[in-house]
């Protein structure tokens, strides 16, 4: 799908990127595009999936989310055919921002956020690992976060 995204696209993409509130005049002033022009692109890129949606990034700490972990989950193999369903209520979980299925000797990795590192132990203990074919985690605390989520590169 990236071969039929030129160069306006582009720009578009990583204008909206580094300032999700850009207006359709300031997109089109920077794509050098009509804003109806713009606005139509936009509209295709949305529509299309390349523009998955619009947030704002909220800094965990600044609303008592002091605990940010990376949590490598293994499944039991039996429960493997359930694989779905374990899907579906990892999704349900507030706490789990991110999940990858991955390779190697785990089968997901989640980023998860706490209040604290008890409410952290218990999220783990009381919910994640009673979770219908999850056999084992391991968690790893961030202590320190040096490089956030960032602009995907376009170009």
């Amino acid at each position: 799908m990236a071969d039929i995204l030129d160069r306006y696209d582009r720009i578009i993409l990583q204008t909206l990127q580094e300032n999700g509130r850009a207006s359709n005049v300031e997109l089109s002033e920077k794509a050098n595009l009509s804003p109806p022009q713009c606005y139509r692109r936009v509209r295709r890129l949305e529509a299309d999936g390349f523009i998955r949606g619009y947030m704002a990034q909220v800094a965990p700490a600044a609303i008592g989310l002091g605990v940010v972990a990376f949590v490598s989950l293994t499944l039991d193999r039996e429960q493997f055919k359930k694989v779905r369903e374990l899907e579906k209520v990892i999704r349900q979980f507030p706490e789990i921002l991110e999940c990858y299925a991955i390779s190697g000797d785990f089968d997901y990795l989640l980023k998860v956020v706490a209040t604290d590192l008890k409410s952290f132990s218990n999220f783990l203990s009381d919910r994640l690992m009673q979770v219908p074919g999850v056999s084992g985690v391991r968690s790893m605390i961030c202590l320190e976060e040096i490089k956030q989520a960032s602009a995907l590169p376009v170009d």
